[in-house]
């Protein structure tokens, strides 16, 4: 066999020679490198008409977002963008905490101004034993003095006595160092029907009985007569039974209200709703 013949035998019997492919696996990051940069461009874009300070808050989230958090679990932390709700619902919520803060500054200063004023009067109270006529209590809306009425005035009249008048303008005086409240006189009586030359009903008798005490608190120059109101609330606010002597007598009174300014603000949670 000659030598040409063997060689093509040869060369049918041997495979045939594939190329070796090119490496692609560049093309990977290459496309996440374009992707990102299209998410940053649609950012850029988006953010176009933004003041500096957005911009600024902008980048400095993508800064975070890709030079941030070495591993799973350290995230980098994420800068709210003014203008957008979740930033937005923040800025609320600390202003509403500030404001709430503020109201409780003023709510301990005011009671701290009411404690002191009902000791003054508790005080006037223990040393002049008055304590079977006269009380005072403080709750978050008011310093009230509960004055029974026959200290006050005699069964039927809306005179108040002399020696009552005493006691109006000792808690005149107290007041006038305390000018930023409101004051409310209200009188009270009992149940029974009251008919006679001066009043028809006990609606008249304790609007009057109030009146006349309130005339009393304002002979005083250095209160604001803006400061006060009357009322009379009849027999229709009780805080005793009206079947018993001791409960009518209770009932028949005159309370002086020093109204508070700031009331207890709303607690504000977390999610911002009050609680």
């Amino acid at each position: 066999m000659s030598i040409t013949r063997r060689r093509k035998i040869v060369n049918k019997k041997r495979k045939p020679h594939h190329e070796d492919h090119m490496d692609e696996t560049w093309l990977i990051p290459y496309a996440d490198l374009l992707t990102l940069l299209l998410a940053l461009f649609i950012i850029l874009f988006a953010s176009s008409e933004m003041d500096s300070k957005k911009y600024d808050s902008i980048m400095r989230s993508l800064n975070n977002a890709f030079t941030g958090g070495v591993s799973f679990f350290e995230q980098p932390q994420v800068v709210p963008v003014p203008g957008d709700p979740a930033s937005d619902l923040h800025k609320k919520n600390e202003e509403a905490k500030a404001k709430q803060e503020e109201q409780l500054d003023q709510v301990r200063k005011e009671t701290a101004d009411l404690q002191e004023l009902k000791q003054k009067i508790d005080n006037y109270i223990e040393s002049n034993q008055l304590s079977t006529q006269l009380e005072t209590k403080l709750t978050q809306d008011l310093l009230m003095i509960t004055i029974r009425d026959n200290a006050l005035y005699s069964s039927g009249s809306a005179t108040v006595k002399p020696d009552a008048q005493k006691l109006a303008v000792t808690i005149s005086d107290m007041l006038q160092n305390y000018p930023q409240y409101q004051i409310e006189v209200a009188g009270h009586t009992d149940n029974v029907p009251i008919r006679n030359a001066e009043f028809e009903t006990n609606w008249d008798l304790s609007t009057k009985r109030a009146l006349n005490f309130m005339k009393i608190l304002l002979e005083n120059p250095n209160v604001s007569a803006n400061r006060f109101r009357a009322i009379g609330y009849g027999e229709y606010r009780p805080i005793d039974t009206n079947n018993t002597a001791d409960g009518r007598a209770k009932n028949r009174r005159v309370e002086v209200s020093i109204l508070r300014t700031v009331k207890e603000p709303t607690v504000i949670g977390a999610s911002g709703e009050p609680q």
